[in-house]
């Protein structure tokens, strides 16, 4: 009788019989897969970049603050001012028939513009300190000198009888009478008037000062000069309307940064480290408005033309140049490190990429933080030495040989000083960083060339 032997259990399944042991060697071998490196790079790449979002909000919100300093100061000072005029005004009657042959008399005004016009003014700058913001306001000191022909009181399109040529006045536009200094008088050939606040009507500007002037019938017939004596403040900005048929400016200021704008530039400029000096000479050709007219035809808007007094190191507008450039700079740092780890076989843990990345983007903070205090260059250099000896000292910690360190400590000093550099050089901003693009990717090909997807074992993966 043959003994039965016992059944084998079934052969358990292949899945079953694998062990922690290869579940850990799977795991190692994907993570040293160079495919799985790179995707995991770029996943914490975009995570790092959610700071800029931020950074982006708070460089806005302070230059916000700024400008609520500089709104400040204007109202206790004075706003940038805009210089319109002297222009003369005559008031005369015009009837308007009514029903049943009734009549009625309302005043309107002719407003004829001066044949020459010469202005010549300095400009005192100061700095004022609200906080930490540092404001540029001025006193300027004006002289406006000119003359009305007497060709220019025959012909008018208004009969001679209807004008009230008594109640002829002068009028100047100012745009924050706040800013007068002293008392103006107009200066009427042999005559002196004192001016008056107000504008009588809209017709030419909403804000200026009038004088009245009351013009005989000998006063018509022969030239009449002007002449204004104005001390005005202002912030930052100083414009001129050219309302004579030849309007000439000239203008001084000890400021070494003038930004001349509006409708016309300088024939001349002369600008030193110590100060500067235009001159302007515009046409009543070159304006959209003649030299007379009625009631409210033409807007002064588009003529302004003058200086601004900047400052030229705008902290605010660099930081958030250099922010646009955090991308670039983080992608390049997160790619040596990348590079560091497939041609030295030294893992590089995906935290110490991220706190690289945030490493990065503080940089951002402390540049925007002292740059308010110390202006952008001394903060650039200060930010970028900082994080460079913080991911430096970091890195010799994973890495643990002081020559990669030295490499990448060397690959991020490049970068800081080639963004300083673009951010620097702005009309050759676009031309640089696009060579530095085509170098880095040039660079990038290099080291790439022998990477393969699927390595031999044992061989190392490049």
């Amino acid at each position: 009788m043959q003994s039965e032997t016992p059944s084998q259990p079934p052969e358990a399944p292949l899945s079953a019989q694998m062990t922690w042991q290869d579940v850990h060697r799977s795991w190692q071998r994907m993570r040293s897969s160079v495919t799985f490196k790179l995707f995991s790079m770029m996943f914490l790449f975009l995570f790092s970049l959610i700071p800029v979002a931020f950074i982006q909000d708070l460089v806005r919100e302070r230059e916000g603050l700024q400008r609520s300093a500089s709104e400040e100061v204007n109202r206790k000072w004075a706003d940038p001012q805009t210089l319109t005029g002297p222009i003369l005004t005559l008031p005369y009657r015009k009837e308007i028939p009514l029903e049943k042959g009734k009549v009625r008399t309302i005043t309107e005004y002719l407003h004829i513009l001066p044949q020459k016009l010469d202005i010549q003014g300095s400009l005192s700058p100061e700095k004022l300190h609200r906080g930490i913001y540092t404001l540029t306001v001025y006193t300027s000191d004006l002289q406006l000198k000119g003359h009305f022909n007497a060709a220019q009181f025959k012909n008018l399109p208004i009969a001679e009888d209807q004008i009230l040529w008594q109640q002829a006045f002068v009028s100047t536009g100012i745009s924050d009478l706040r800013g007068i200094k002293e008392t103006v008088k107009l200066q009427w050939g042999p005559q002196s008037h004192a001016f008056d606040p107000g504008t009588v009507t809209d017709h030419l500007y909403t804000s200026g000062i009038h004088t009245p002037v009351g013009l005989s019938v000998a006063q018509r017939q022969k030239q009449l000069n002007f002449q204004i004596q104005l001390k005005l403040k202002g912030t930052q900005k100083l414009f001129f309307v050219p309302v004579g048929q030849e309007t000439q400016v000239k203008l001084k200021a000890p400021w070494p940064d003038p930004s001349f704008d509006g409708a016309f530039l300088p024939d001349s400029r002369s600008i030193s480290p110590e100060a500067f000096q235009a001159n302007w000479k515009v046409l009543h050709l070159n304006r959209n408005f003649p030299q007379l007219w009625q009631g409210k035809q033409y807007s002064f808007e588009n003529a302004a033309f003058g200086v601004w007094l900047i400052q030229p190191h705008n902290h605010y507008q660099k930081v958030t140049r250099s922010v646009k450039y955090a991308l670039f700079f983080i992608g390049l740092t997160f790619l040596t490190f990348f590079f560091v780890e497939i041609l030295t076989g030294r893992l590089v843990h995906p935290l110490q990429y991220l706190l690289v990345g945030f490493a990065l983007c503080v940089f951002y903070t402390l540049l925007l933080s002292i740059s308010e205090i110390l202006g952008f260059e001394k903060a650039y250099a200060t930010a970028a030495s900082m994080t460079l000896l913080l991911i430096s000292a970091y890195a010799s910690g994973f890495l643990k040989s002081w020559p990669l360190t030295a490499v990448t400590g060397g690959v991020l000093s490049a970068l800081y000083g080639f963004i300083y550099v673009i951010i620097e050089q702005q009309d050759y901003a676009l031309l640089m960083g696009s060579l530095g693009l085509f170098m880095v990717l040039a660079l990038v090909m290099f080291f790439s060339r022998r990477l393969s997807l699927e390595p031999e074992s044992g061989e190392r993966r490049t």
